[in-house]
C-alpha cells in the first residue's frame, strides 16, 4: 500500500507520519510506500522496507497534483491548507490553497482513473467552520452549512466536491470535520483559534500567555492525539456505511475558556494559571462569536470515532506527548 500525505509539514501531518511509521500498516495492510508533500520541506520519513519521499510541492501549481497522483497512491490524506485567520486576511491565497489545490488534486485523481482503473481512498480534513450562526444548543448531523468565513466557505466547497467525485466513482472519499485541535504543540500560528492552545501550552512551559476573550466563551475541542486517531480510523473504515453523506462531524468536547483554565489549575496548579494575562481583543472576540459551541456526534461515534471526554484528559495528553510527562512549574 502506498500512502500520500499532503500538508505533511504541518503539526497534524507530522504526527500522522509518526503514527504511520510506528504502526507500519493501515487497516491490516502494510505500508510499502510513503510520500510526504508540503510547500515547505517535510521531515524525511524512515520506514524500513518501504519506499519513502519528502517533496516540496505547491498543490495549487499546474501539473503538481498530476505528478503526485501519477504514482497512484492507494490512500491520500489531504491535509494541505492555510488556517482560518490567514485565509480571512488573504482572500486570494485562501482560495488558491484551500480550494484550487483541493480541486486540482481531485481532478488529477479523476484524470488518472480515465487511463486505467484507479479509485484511491481520500481522507479530507474539513472543519467545523463550515457551520455558521445562529446555532442550536447542539449541532447535529442534519444541521446545514452556512459558513461565515472564507475559510469555512473553502472547506464547505471541498466537502461538496468530495461528495460529488465519490458519487461519480472517481475516488472513495470521506471528509472529517475536525474540532479545534487543542493543545497544539509548537509556536502560535495565524489561526484565530490559536489562543485556545496558547493559554494552556505556554503556562505549562512556564511562559506567559494572552487571553483575548472572556472566560464564558464556549467551543468544541479535541486533542492532536484524537485527531490522528480520526484520520487512521477514516482510512480503514468501510465507507459503505456512509452512503451518500460523506462528511462527518468528529467527536469532541464542549468547554468554556473558564473550564479550560480550571483543568489547567487541577493539572498544573495556580502558578500556571497566573501566567495567563487578560487582554480583550474585539476582533478575535467577534470572530469567535460566530463559531460552533457544541455538537451531537452520534453518527461518527456509531462508526467508531473516539475523542476525549474531559479537558483534564486533553491537558494531560499534551504533557505526555509533548513535555515528556513533566511541566515546567
Amino acid at each position: 500500500m502506498h500512502v500520500l500525505i499532503t500538508g505533511a509539514a504541518g503539526m497534524i501531518g507530522r504526527k500522522l507520519t509518526d503514527r504511520l511509521v510506528a504502526e507500519k500498516a493501515i487497516g491490516g495492510h502494510d505500508i510499502a510506500g510513503l510520500t510526504l508533500v508540503d510547500v515547505v520541506a517535510p521531515p524525511a520519513p524512515t520506514l524500513a522496507g518501504a519506499k519513502t519521499a519528502a517533496l516540496t510541492i505547491d498543490l495549487a501549481a499546474p501539473e503538481a497534483a498530476a505528478r503526485l497522483i501519477g504514482e497512484r497512491p492507494d490512500i491520500i490524506f489531504h491535509l494541505a491548507g492555510i488556517v482560518s485567520g490567514e485565509a480571512e486576511a488573504d482572500f486570494d491565497k485562501g482560495y488558491s490553497v484551500n480550494l484550487d489545490g483541493t480541486r486540482r488534486l481531485f481532478d488529477a485523481i479523476r484524470a488518472e482513473g480515465m487511463k486505467t482503473s484507479y479509485q484511491p481512498r481520500v481522507v479530507f480534513t474539513s472543519s467545523i467552520a463550515v457551520f455558521g450562526a445562529p446555532f442550536p444548543d447542539k449541532i447535529g448531523d442534519e444541521f446545514f452549512q452556512t459558513p461565515l468565513t472564507s475559510y469555512g466557505t473553502q472547506k464547505a466547497i471541498g466537502e461538496l466536491l468530495l461528495t460529488d467525485y465519490s458519487r461519480r466513482g472517481f475516488f472513495a472519499g470521506i471528509g472529517i470535520r475536525l474540532p479545534t485541535i487543542c493543545v497544539r504543540p509548537g509556536k502560535p500560528n495565524k489561526a484565530a483559534s490559536g489562543f485556545f492552545s496558547n493559554i494552556l501550552r505556554e503556562p505549562l512551559s512556564g511562559q506567559e500567555a494572552v487571553l483575548p476573550v472572556s472566560e464564558e466563551v464556549r467551543h468544541w475541542f479535541a486533542s492532536p492525539r484524537a485527531a490522528i486517531g480520526f484520520l487512521i480510523h477514516a482510512a480503514a473504515l468501510d465507507l459503505a456505511q456512509l452512503g451518500p453523506r460523506r462528511n462527518l462531524n468528529m467527536p469532541g468536547l464542549s468547554a468554556t475558556v473558564g473550564e479550560q483554565i480550571a483543568a489547567l489549575r487541577r493539572v498544573a496548579g495556580d502558578k500556571a494559571v497566573k501566567l495567563i494575562r487578560r487582554e480583550p481583543d474585539p476582533v478575535i472576540d467577534g470572530i469567535v462569536a460566530g463559531w460552533p459551541r457544541d455538537f451531537d456526534t452520534a453518527r461518527a461515534r456509531q462508526l467508531g470515532f473516539k475523542a476525549e471526554t474531559s479537558f483534564d484528559e486533553i491537558v494531560r495528553a499534551h504533557i505526555e506527548d509533548e513535555l515528556g510527562g513533566r511541566i515546567a512549574l
